[in-house]
């Protein structure tokens, strides 16, 4: 047994496992499972092109060493990336922990009690902070929560200002130029105008639905937004602000000038720059717009014995439920950094905030006043941490790269700098005798940091904010500690059993992978920094490209989107821009199987197109009938298909190469979805099938932990043809020859995680990630074939087997007065999360157990199952009360006095032996969704305010 390589540590079934396993399928080797499973005619004929696997103390010794070539500067670029101080506590007890890192999103409640009260602590703090009635529990970065307000201004125009004809938006010039260029992208799809300039020049005509402002700008100067607000809402025009989250510290709130929405990023608290990400946006708006808002809110509600509890609220807005309806890619969210942001607030608390920026502020009043006296022109009237300077930038440059300094260079007169939390008053004197070498004059020093107030008279806080018990309570490290330990306790992760979500893939995100991401070289560079300084990102971003397009069997990739749905997104915009390079702008239908995931009809929308959705057979695979007959129904104006594979039903559809070639002969292009690729790597690829472009799902394939809810990455591979349209960078040139406007505020999205990729790629090699493949679909059809007389797998290959996951029907139980849910809630009991509920179709289980789960982990998640299907026999629909309806069991429940169940308490608690082992306690009871829907509270309020409502 080879102990070095990484493919023992990763892949679960020991090679005694699967041999039993494979008997117990019925199949004598592993290739004539896999020859039964995927059709002939797609599988790969030669392995992949990929170094050498390397151990994990290779791939650790690598990294270092490519580490090296980047190089920590001192950088005091800004437009929204600043370095920050992490406090060691929440590094090693959230980011560091695979107790936060390797949680699912928290669809299912009663076990993510923690992560619910973080995020909710999250939102608190944004509600505060911005003034705003509402805040969701974060987007994936500054410049899409930017173009979300846009949207959602746009979509509530017309039923509140009846101005359904009125397209116009008005954007400051001092924005953010990767949030311009975002907002680009996004608005002419949805047949928004954008109309740039300055906001002194705004005439607030009746032709304009919104605006929207930077506060500070991106130079710096803080501008009169109460004053533009009041002329807006006089005019009927809705303001959206992008604000820095520090300043607000010292700037009063937007909401209390009247904004409608404020957006911005949490990177300031405590986040590494990570070139790029990633970093968790926040969003927030007036409670009006709670139907329309994107992202995921984390709401108060109450359980089965009226004990407050905490879900994700109005949940009717996600796709798999509005599918080309929803308000957006709500999916996409940056649990795992919002967390973290938000114990920031909950460690230093409103005075540690407040010295924060004070200081920052103070730094950059002191700073301020040594340039003047050098002789240098600071042209910010009022300003929170950027100074404007008017000189000859190439000097300044020349002067500061020499003394390892990154400035911003706007234009060729002008130098803007940002102070940051980490500036200390020996970096200012550094930054000042940057000057003096190009003012040639006598050096100046500063011993401390002046105390002064450059913000204008009238935009200063006033407000209070971070009141609540929360964050004034835990500012030891051993109060945080315990707090974070605490909430971690009530959450059930992937370090405490399997968690089978089928489409999802959580499997092991080795810590070999995760170490790099605390490293100095790696977390404090800036996504624009010169490329000269990057080159270690530039080396291992370059490879996993390479390794990706090999991988899809494709011609090029973009590591640029940020998360699946914006993949998805992106795909979708190189397909348009592609189709308008031919001049062929008609061309805007998307068909779109009926089983297809459901962000792909809310992506296709966001991209101006109009959704066609073709039938499905009995056996669950595409109607290849129906999509001839509308293919060919839309051949002038058809752009594209959306299609999943396998299936999102866990099939290999034989006839994939008939799709895509009906597509392709009807001027179409076929972008599939990648969510499945787990079932392709090494076997076959996207290219292979007939596709032109996929989206990959990192957080799921590629090993990036999913976080509670992000981060995820979700990269676009492309073939040939439509490579030079991939997405570009306004200040850092990337994507293709004629690439499209930003998908993502970063050149490479979220480049920090991309890490764990590469390493994951790097040390399976081309065997290793094959074998991972086969080992997924092996796991699945042992889960099959053991489920077998106990509940019916609704779909199956031609040849009977499964792919990497499978459809479990749970219909029929509702004749035992037994719905799908209650089978999620009971598998709580046995120290299981549920697989995924009820999609793609109603009332089933998609399970997906991925190829890091052991044998022993799989019999006893197919135990708990059996024995649920013996608990769900001996219910009968006049049962008001059983050990299913009734759970989650809590420990509340276990100890108190009274018992008056028709079952044992140990039946409730311990149903099996194997649970007395390693009990998982679920904090509440069965919460329920609606009563929390009716009485929305999405911020710590106080218990009164929860009990009066």
């Amino acid at each position: 047994m080879n102990t070095n390589t990484f493919a023992l540590r990763h892949i679960g079934p020991r090679e005694a496992d699967q041999k039993q396993m494979l008997k117990t399928i019925g199949v004598d080797s592993l290739d004539q499972l896999i020859y039964e499973t995927i059709p002939d005619d797609i599988r790969l004929q030669k392995e992949l092109d990929l170094n050498e696997a390397m151990s994990e103390q290779e791939y650790l010794d690598h990294l270092n060493e490519v580490s090296n070539k980047n190089k920590v500067y001192k950088t005091y670029i800004g437009l929204g990336y600043h370095p920050t101080i992490l406090p060691a506590v929440i590094q090693r007890n959230i980011l560091e922990n695979p107790g936060w890192y390797t949680a699912y999103t928290p669809y299912q409640a009663e076990i993510a009690q923690g992560r619910l009260e973080a995020l909710l602590n999250f939102q608190t703090m944004i509600s505060d902070l911005t003034g705003m009635e509402l805040a969701n529990a974060s987007l994936l970065d500054e410049s899409t929560a930017a173009a979300e307000a846009m949207s959602l201004l746009f979509a509530v125009r017309e039923r509140e200002q009846k101005k359904n004809k009125v397209n116009k938006f008005f954007v400051s010039e001092n924005i953010l130029p990767q949030t311009l260029s975002l907002l680009e992208t996004r608005s002419n799809p949805i047949g928004v105008e954008l109309v740039v300039g300055k906001e002194e020049d705004f005439d607030f005509s009746s032709e304009f639905f919104g605006a929207i402002l930077q506060y500070p700008g991106k130079d710096g100067q803080i501008t009169d937004i109460e004053t533009f607000i009041a002329k807006a809402k006089d005019a009927q025009i809705k303001v959206a602000v992008a604000a820095d989250i520090l300043s607000l510290v010292k700037l009063e709130a937007p909401g209390k000038f009247g904004a409608d929405v404020v957006v911005g990023t949490t990177q300031r608290f405590g986040i590494p720059m990570g070139y790029g990400g990633p970093h968790a946006a926040y969003f927030a708006t007036k409670e009006a717009y709670k139907r329309d808002i994107p992202g995921r809110i984390i709401g108060v509600t109450k359980d089965a014995n009226g004990n407050r509890a905490l879900r994700m609220a109005l949940q009717t807005r996600e796709q798999h439920i509005k599918r080309d309806r929803a308000t957006s890619n709500i999916c996409t969210a940056q649990v795992l950094l919002a967390v973290m942001a938000g114990m920031y607030a909950v460690y230093h608390g409103p005075k540690g905030l407040e010295f924060i920026a004070n200081n920052v502020h103070n730094a950059a009043s002191t700073l301020a006043d040594a340039l003047e006296k050098l002789g240098f022109k600071q042209t910010n009237t009022s300003y929170f941490d950027t100074l404007q300077i008017k000189t000859k930038a190439k000097k300044v440059r020349k002067a500061a790269l020499k003394k390892k300094v990154n400035f911003f260079y706007p234009d060729k007169e002008t130098v803007t700098i940002s102070l940051n939390e980490t500036t200390t008053v020996k970096d200012l004197n550094h930054i000042i005798s940057i000057f003096v070498e190009v003012a040639k004059k006598e050096t100046i020093t500063v011993s401390s940091f002046t105390e002064a107030n450059n913000i204008q008279k009238g935009l200063e806080r006033k407000t209070e904010f971070l009141t609540l018990d929360v964050f004034n309570t835990h500012h030891s490290e051993t109060e945080l500690m315990r707090y974070i330990k605490k909430l971690e306790r009530k959450d059930l992760s992937l370090n405490h059993s399997m968690i089978s979500l089928g489409s999802c893939t959580m499997k092991l995100n080795a810590a070999a992978e995760m170490l790099p991401l605390s490293w100095n070289k790696w977390g404090n560079i800036h996504p624009f920094v010169p490329l000269k300084q990057a080159k270690g990102y530039t080396t291992v971003l370059r490879e996993l490209e390479e390794q990706l397009t090999e991988i899809t069997g494709f011609a090029a990739t973009s590591l640029q989107p940020n998360s699946g749905a914006q993949g998805e997104f992106a795909g979708l915009m190189v397909i348009r821009a592609y189709h308008e390079s031919r001049g062929d702008h008609h061309r805007n239908i998307c068909l779109i199987p009926s089983s297809a995931h459901g962000t792909n009809p809310a992506s296709a929308v966001m991209a101006g197109m109009k959704v066609v959705v073709t039938k499905s057979t009995e056996e669950g695979n595409i109607d290849v009938e129906d999509l001839r007959e509308k293919a060919i129904l839309h051949k002038d104006n058809l752009s594209c298909l959306m299609v999943t594979y396998p299936s999102t039903h866990g099939v290999y559809e034989a006839s994939i190469k008939e799709i895509t070639k009906i597509i392709h002969d009807n001027g179409g292009q076929v972008y599939m979805d990648g969510a499945n690729m787990n079932a392709q790597v090494g076997l076959t690829n996207p290219g292979n099938i007939g596709a032109d472009v996929c989206h990959l799902n990192l957080h799921k394939t590629f090993a990036i932990p999913h976080g509670g809810g992000g981060p995820g990455v979700g990269p676009i591979c492309v073939a040939k043809q439509l490579a030079p349209f991939l997405p570009g960078n306004p200040v850092v040139k990337t994507g293709g020859k004629n690439a499209i406007s930003a998908i993502s505020s970063a050149p490479f999205g979220s480049a920090l995680v991309c890490l764990i990729s590469y390493g994951y790629i790097k040390m399976l090699g081309a065997k290793g990630l094959t074998n991972s493949t086969k080992v997924a679909i092996l796991n699945a059809n042992y889960i099959k074939t053991r489920l077998e007389g106990h509940f019916d797998t609704l779909y199956s290959g031609e040849r009977g087997r499964a792919a990497h996951e499978m459809i479990v029907d749970c219909r029929a139980f509702k004749a035992n007065g037994i719905e799908v849910s209650d089978i999620a809630k009971r598998l709580m009991d046995y120290g299981f999360h549920a697989p995924t509920v009820s999609f793609p179709v109603a009332g089933t289980l998609m399970i997906e157990p991925t190829e890091s789960e052991s044998k022993p982990e799989i019999d006893r998640f197919c135990d708990a199952l059996i024995s649920i299907r013996k608990e769900i026999d001996n219910a009968t629909k006049e049962d008001e009360v059983n050990v299913l309806k009734n759970a989650p069991h809590t420990l509340d429940m276990l100890t108190a006095s009274d018992w008056d169940f028709p079952y044992s308490r140990e039946t409730a608690a311990y149903p099996l032996d194997f649970v007395k082992d390693n009990k998982f306690w679920p904090t509440v009871r069965r919460v329920d969704d609606a009563y929390g829907d009716r009485n929305l509270i999405c911020t710590c309020a106080p218990i009164e305010e929860y009990m009066d409502a």
